[in-house]
């Protein structure tokens, strides 16, 4: 019996209450974010079972939070029935025996110091959720709940699940506590669905397991009654053994195939248009009578042309019994097969099935017979046996065709399923990349802020001091403009590359003379280029050509690819660039090359040189990794291309580096 829940004491003034809790707070408000989103995802990726892997989440969570217990619930919207619950708690809580009594939902909902929600604002169906998570996940806990720390996750906008952190002792939380519990939540929720992926994937394998088994019995039934023969021998035994055991003279099993399909809808009573065929028949060897011939199975009549057979449908489908047909009714209105005058007792019982006659069975004797009440009963279970046997002949095929289309569309089910559990994979695996880009961008950016600003700060300290010369005053003053410089080209650089990857205008275009511009920017570089030991060699056109671009975007694209060529090409080398007209497929193009030697690139490093904040391993040539990436968005922006080629020199360990870049010479509207 549940007794009713007292409100919590206040603990504020207790030092030595709250004492272990700030502490373990500290310890909690000290592990980085990312960090547990990144164990989190880390665990999702590498389990292989759903199991381990909710409950390896459950104890991260719980230790890292320093909780008394967590409590993971995987559910499907507001379903509860097939719920998983994964519960981790400390080691001095392990062994204890269950509470004799545990807080009402009511209670922990009244009484907002026990339970809190991480998540705001909350509905009416997140309390739902939350409530029934607990009801499922904290019945078998050790101790009562104090305090509770709850949050739904979704998926794909569905609720999918409820992680709890617990506390036996009561317990305010932090808004950092809350803050950190929805950051794991979503990671949380692709856990919660990955599980409920692998019951259902689990479930329908089980299903297809089930209905393999169901086919091939079904296979083995349609292989004994697939064929007319096979139906017809087995009707044949049934009225051989009905009839020997009842002691009659003769056994007819009648089948009927209805040319009315509105019979079934008509009044009662009415006699429909039906062919009767004889399925089976037997006769006692001492009988002798005129009807009797070996193809008496391919005979036919319509039943209205019986009278015996009408009143099955007259009776309203009950058993009809002719002690002595000959006494009271016309001979001459009955199917000769019947042989009415030397077999005048009758017992006629239909075949139905769910209302409809299939058939009949005709017992007929030599003599008057009254037939018992236990005989007409075992007739009655014989009629009924050869019923379904009809019936299953007639729809085993049917339901053959079913099951091969319902299988068909399971195996594509479990297929699809299959197919989305690695896409799944594929993207815990994707933002498992994304978390080392991202911590190799924070890496290089800070060196790349840092070191300037460093710099910068001991100038300025060296500036305060007293009695400085005035030509390390200039000294000092040239390093503040340098390293300020390196400060606003990053920005700069940064900018730019966002303003490029956003929507942005077209670029303002302007005709130039390509040989002069290139000859001056290789002239600026002359200087840079003879500080490092190196050469530089101009290949242009003998006729001065035309290009029609945006001043500003070529001459920076230019720039970087002197730029980088300057950075990694060996001394007392020579650095080519090259310039040529080309038309392809009646398009005027302008290609740029740039070649020099130095270190091979290798084909990984390829697919990502151009890339934002990524370098070459092994190359600690100082940068930030962005030079090759705005020059790609510039010539994009230019509706231009440019690749890179790396060919090994012989006899040398140095390769020759090529970027070559391609430009249109004329816009569509201004080429002449």
């Amino acid at each position: 019996m549940k007794k009713p829940l007292s409100s919590p004491p206040d603990y504020v003034d207790d030092i030595d209450r709250l004492q272990p809790y700030q502490v373990k707070l500290m310890q909690h408000q000290e592990e980085p974010t990312r960090q547990l989103v990144q164990k989190i995802n880390q665990i999702i990726a590498n389990s292989s079972a759903m199991a381990l892997m909710v409950q390896d989440i459950a104890q991260l969570l719980g230790v890292t939070f320093q909780v008394d217990c967590c409590c993971l619930v995987s559910v499907t919207g507001e379903k509860f029935d097939e719920a998983t619950t994964t519960n981790w708690c400390a080691d001095e809580y392990l062994g204890l025996p269950h509470p004799e009594e545990m807080f009402s939902m009511e209670q922990l909902l009244m009484h907002s110091p026990v339970l809190q929600c991480a998540a705001e604002p909350l509905t009416i169906q997140d309390i739902s959720i939350i409530q029934n998570s607990l009801v499922i996940g904290c019945q078998y806990l050790p101790l009562p709940i104090k305090a509770v720390l709850a949050i739904p996750t979704r998926f794909g906008g569905n609720n999918n699940g409820v992680i709890s952190l617990i506390k036996f002792q009561p317990y305010d939380w932090s808004e950092s506590e809350k803050q950190l519990l929805k950051e794991v939540e979503s990671s949380c929720a692709i856990a919660f669905y990955q599980v409920a992926q692998a019951k259902l994937i689990t479930h329908q394998q089980q299903y297809l397991q089930k209905s393999n088994q169901y086919q091939s019995l079904i296979k083995q039934l349609t292989l004994l009654s697939r064929s007319n023969l096979e139906l017809n021998q087995m009707l044949q035994l049934i009225i051989a053994s009905t009839a020997e055991s009842l002691q009659a003279d003769r056994g007819l099993l009648i089948l009927l195939k209805y040319t009315d399909p509105l019979f079934r809808t008509q009044a009662k009573k009415q006699i429909p248009k039906a062919k009767a065929t004889v399925g089976g028949e037997w006769a006692r060897e001492t009988q002798n009578y005129s009807t009797t011939k070996p193809d008496i199975l391919n005979q036919s009549f319509l039943i209205s042309e019986c009278d015996l057979c009408q009143r099955a449908f007259i009776d309203s489908v009950k058993p009809v019994i002719f002690y002595n047909y000959t006494e009271q009714n016309d001979t001459s209105c009955v199917a000769p097969l019947f042989a009415i005058k030397e077999l005048p007792a009758v017992l006629l019982v239909p075949l139905e099935n769910q209302g409809k006659i299939l058939g009949f069975l005709v017992l007929q004797q030599s003599v008057t017979r009254n037939w018992q009440a236990a005989e007409l009963n075992l007739v009655e279970m014989v009629c009924a046996q050869v019923s379904n046997a009809i019936i299953q002949s007639q729809t085993l095929r049917q339901m053959q065709t079913l099951v091969d289309e319902r299988t068909a569309k399971l195996q594509s089910s479990l297929e699809l399923q299959a197919k989305l559990h690695e896409r799944t994979r594929q993207y815990v695996e994707q933002l498992r990349k994304l978390n080392e880009l991202k911590d190799e961008f924070l890496s290089n950016m800070s060196d790349r802020l840092r070191y300037p600003l460093t710099n910068m700060l001991m100038s300025i300290r060296n500036l305060r001091l007293p009695g400085i010369a005035p030509e390390r005053q200039v000294r000092y003053m040239d390093i503040l403009e340098q390293e300020c410089t390196k400060e606003i080209n990053l920005i700069n650089d940064l900018l730019t590359l966002q303003k490029l990857e956003s929507p942005h205008e077209a670029p303002q275009l302007e005709t130039i003379d390509l040989n002069t511009r290139i000859q001056d920017i290789a002239a600026s570089f002359q200087k840079k280029f003879l500080e490092k030991g190196l050469k530089i060699s101009v290949d242009l056109p003998q006729k001065s050509l035309k290009l029609q671009t945006e001043l500003e975007s070529f001459d920076r694209i230019l720039q970087e690819l002197l730029t980088n060529a300057c950075k990694y090409t060996e001394h007392d080398t020579t650095v080519h660039l090259e310039a040529v007209h080309r038309v392809d497929q009646q398009i005027d193009q302008v290609i740029i090359k740039v070649t020099n030697t130095g270190r091979a690139i290798s084909e990984e490093e390829v697919t990502y040189i151009f890339d934002k904040f990524r370098r070459g391993k092994g190359r600690w040539t100082p940068g930030a990794g962005l030079g090759l990436a705005l020059v790609k968005s510039l010539v994009q922006h230019l509706n231009g291309t440019i690749a890179v080629e790396s060919l090994q020199i012989s006899d040398s360990e140095q390769s020759e580096i090529c970027f070559t870049l391609t430009l249109p010479q004329f816009c569509d509207e201004s080429k002449p």
